[in-house]
């Protein structure tokens, strides 16, 4: 079953999944300060588990006979999420960061998974359910911290 719209929406996932992981492990290398030993270990909690969501995301790409996009030139161009910050930035700065792009990202993948259960891709609905739970409990957690 081939979808563009699909497609689409699962690159879109992809990138910002991928940019995501990238920024989470950037701020697990960078945080200091009182935070450091909680968010150092949540961050990288994080980005493991994004790790294999990204493989999982190109995976159904493929399954769906299309080319997953795999450069940094792609992902800016198609994502909404944002590199992190070239400069340094403090443990309440990251939290802050992490927890917006885990809620838009929710947004996004709640219309993306609304689209996928239109067309009755059920593969990619269950693999958008996940990923809507991890991102609401990672802003949760996120959050916490504050």
């Amino acid at each position: 079953m081939k979808n563009q719209n699909a497609i689409t929406a699962l690159s879109q996932t992809l990138a910002e999944e991928y940019l995501l992981m990238l920024k989470t492990q950037n701020f697990h290398w960078n945080v200091e300060g009182p935070l450091f030993y909680s968010l150092h270990k949540l961050f990288e909690e994080q980005y493991t588990f994004l790790a294999a969501q990204v493989d999982e995301v190109a995976e159904r790409i493929r399954a769906l006979g299309e080319r997953a996009p795999g450069s940094y030139r792609e992902f800016l161009k198609i994502s909404k999420v944002e590199e992190a910050p070239a400069d340094r930035v403090n443990a309440m700065r990251m939290i802050e960061i992490l927890n917006d792009d885990h809620e838009s990202i929710v947004k996004r993948l709640e219309q993306f998974r609304a689209q996928a259960d239109e067309i009755k891709d059920n593969t990619s609905v269950s693999i958008y359910d996940g990923l809507i739970s991890f991102h609401q409990k990672a802003a949760w957690m996120i959050r916490s911290h504050r």
